[in-house]
């Protein structure tokens, strides 16, 4: 196990175990049980080197694995995993707003870089840039549960009412291919859509800056929105 203060912990992680808990703290983010299963899906990697990685991660003091299987960060794999994340987030936002790169390439972009900037050089673009803006997708560098998101007054696309319009406020960035997919349609960070209606498979129809699109649920489940006008109004949740 790792011994001493964090900050021991921090300058001797490795970064395939900087990887794990920085997916470990996003899942949480997006309301995953984080389980075994999870992190191979999310890291693309077999369900065996999961459980290895997971049985050092806890020799380390870095994870905590429950009874149901779940794995959670311990303090010190939470420090480390914020730190790599707001690191991601600066990353992002340097290569948006300095080098003019497409929001929805960043985000791979910053996961080959984060492990390579130093605390110098993230200092430097911490006082470049500036604290509490959002990154190009519209995240915060805090990353946020559901359960935050709604109590600021945000809702799923999926959830968006039929007949009203809402301004996109975050997408969860992860899936490039999807990021790419909703980019073509005009549903990007700070876009104003309009829900025209909802098919009997909740597919969505809508009005965006590129015309009347279509959007499946699975879609529109990774898209968080405000309505135009400020108000509450959502479709109520079958959970």
């Amino acid at each position: 196990m790792l011994k001493g203060s964090p900050y021991n912990a921090l300058h001797m992680i490795t970064v395939s175990k900087e990887d794990y808990l920085k997916a470990i703290l996003e899942a949480e983010s997006e309301g995953e049980a984080v389980i075994s299963a999870t992190l191979a899906h999310w890291l693309k990697v077999s369900p065996p080197a999961v459980t290895m990685a997971v049985r050092r991660l806890k020799k380390d003091g870095l994870v905590r694995v429950h009874a149901d299987g779940r794995v959670r960060l311990t303090a010190v794999g939470r420090k480390i995993a914020r730190k790599l994340t707001v690191r991601h987030h600066l990353i992002e936002r340097m290569l948006a707003e300095i080098f003019g790169m497409e929001w929805y390439k960043v985000h791979d972009e910053a996961e080959r870089l984060e492990h390579a900037v130093s605390p110098d050089f993230e200092a430097r673009l911490l006082a470049k840039l500036g604290r509490g803006i959002a990154c190009p997708h519209g995240n915060l560098t805090e990353l946020e549960s559901p359960a935050s998101r709604r109590r600021r007054g945000l809702l799923l696309l999926s959830q968006a009412s039929p007949g009203e319009d809402f301004h996109v406020s975050g997408i969860y960035e992860r899936d490039r291919r999807l990021l790419e997919f909703l980019e073509q349609r005009g549903i990007r960070p700070g876009a104003k859509v309009h829900v025209v209606g909802r098919n009997y498979d909740n597919t969505l129809t809508l009005t965006t800056g590129s015309g009347k699109v279509s959007l499946g649920v699975s879609a529109a489940e990774r898209v968080w929105v405000k309505t135009a006008n400020g108000k509450s109004s959502h479709k109520p949740e079958g959970r």
